[in-house]
């Protein structure tokens, strides 16, 4: 399809005639045009009949004026656009070629410098490619046409041969030939203009792959120190805990002793001694009593209930209370270790190594629940799903476990 405007490739801006175009190249200097079926918009003002080219000239008439109403004659106006004006520069020339004749007239191959074609094979260029270089560089000098190939060498069509109308045809005055000196030294400089373009393109590929690797390095260090600064708060805050676990049972053996001590001076008919001393102390135990929350809030808080109660409650046997720490530790690690394995994942409730060492004990189903196990079938086994299998809670089920084992103090309160 012939175009119906020219449009100037630096700015996008549309044109209805080539003496537009040509007007349009001397004031901005931009020379890089070509047909387009685009149609130049010709919208009417219904009220003051002012034309407008251009969404954006009719948004500023209507800002203008208040004009809200148009109407668009642009394809009354529609019409090929005419190459035929005369052309001062050699790219005209190239659209000619390339646009070719609607009008049906004979397209022939241009003449060209043979002697300056014949020195572009030599160099190494293809035929068609030479003729392109010398008819679009005006068959001004073999050093034109070379820069012309280095400029258009990415175009699509730099290999096919160039035509233009039989009556344009003409024949250029020949040009001095270059020695064959002259034709090496065009050749290397050639081979290093696109030595060099190549490296100048790699040596920008490689500064970007540096950033990219600069910001990835800079966002794992962010996250792995954030990873280290949430990891030095967990074992802070669990230092406390544990020091204050530590605390409370000193001081219930200190109160133990004192009221051992004073039943032994009873029964000796001795004096009862100045209680002072221990007054200070009293009130801070029962104070810490009170802000223990009843119910722990964490996960690993209501695990260490589960442990301090099955302590409590079989105080008076430490291989008992030992052998099921170890053995709820065993079943943690087994299933940390073993995640698709259901034999670990999986619990007889009447099995009497199990209920000898667990299932009687107040508290311990209750911490293998709180590890995700659950009761199947009736209440028969304890079951762990393996899409509920949880590493974050089965490591602090173990960190529970080995504090209470190496803690000599825990669940003594």
């Amino acid at each position: 399809m012939s175009g119906v405007s020219l449009k100037c490739g630096d700015c996008g801006t549309l044109f209805k005639s080539v003496e537009e175009a040509q007007e349009h190249a001397e004031v901005t200097s931009h020379a890089n045009f070509s047909e387009s079926t685009e149609a130049v918009l010709n919208l009417v003002c219904t009220a003051c009949g002012k034309p407008c080219r251009s969404k954006t000239e009719s948004d500023l008439h209507k800002k203008r004026t208040g004009h809200t109403e148009f109407t668009d004659k642009t394809a009354e106006a529609v019409k090929p656009i005419s190459l035929e004006a005369p052309k001062a520069k050699a790219d005209d020339d190239e659209d000619m070629a390339e646009g070719g004749d609607d009008s049906g007239t004979e397209m022939v191959v241009p003449e060209v410098d043979q002697n300056l074609l014949s020195e572009l094979e030599t160099m190494g260029f293809p035929k068609a490619r030479a003729i392109r270089a010398l008819h679009f560089s005006g068959n001004a000098s073999l050093e034109a046409a070379v820069n012309w190939v280095v400029e258009h060498e990415s175009d699509p069509d730099i290999d096919e041969t160039p035509l233009v109308p039989a009556s344009a045809k003409k024949a250029e005055a020949p040009k001095p030939s270059l020695t064959p000196e002259e034709i090496k030294k065009k050749q290397e400089e050639l081979r290093e203009r696109a030595r060099k373009k190549k490296e100048e393109e790699e040596r920008q590929r490689e500064r970007e792959r540096e950033k990219e690797r600069i910001r990835i390095g800079k966002e794992l260090l962010e996250a792995k120190r954030m990873e280290e600064e949430n990891e030095r708060k967990r074992i802070i805050a669990l230092r406390k805990a544990e020091k204050a676990e530590e605390q409370r049972a000193r001081e219930k053996i200190r109160q133990k002793l004192e009221e051992d001590k004073a039943e032994r001076r009873r029964k000796l008919g001795l004096p009862a001694e100045d209680p002072a001393p221990a007054k200070p102390s009293t009130p801070v135990v029962e104070e810490k009593k009170i802000t223990l929350p009843v119910r722990p809030a964490t996960k690993a808080e209501r695990m260490r209930e589960c442990l301090r109660t099955l302590k409590q409650t079989h105080k008076d046997d430490e291989a008992k209370v030992k052998t099921a720490f170890n053995t709820l530790l065993t079943y943690a690690k087994n299933v940390a270790t073993n995640p698709n394995e259901e034999k670990y994942r999986k619990i007889r409730l009447s099995n009497a190594a199990f209920q000898d060492r667990i299932g009687k004990l107040q508290g311990g189903i209750e911490f293998l629940e709180h590890c995700g196990f659950e009761k199947i079938e009736g209440g028969e086994f304890l079951y762990l799903p393996r899409e509920k299998v949880d590493m974050a809670v089965l490591n602090t089920a173990g960190t529970e476990l080995n504090n209470a084992i190496k803690n000599p103090f825990f669940g003594v309160l």
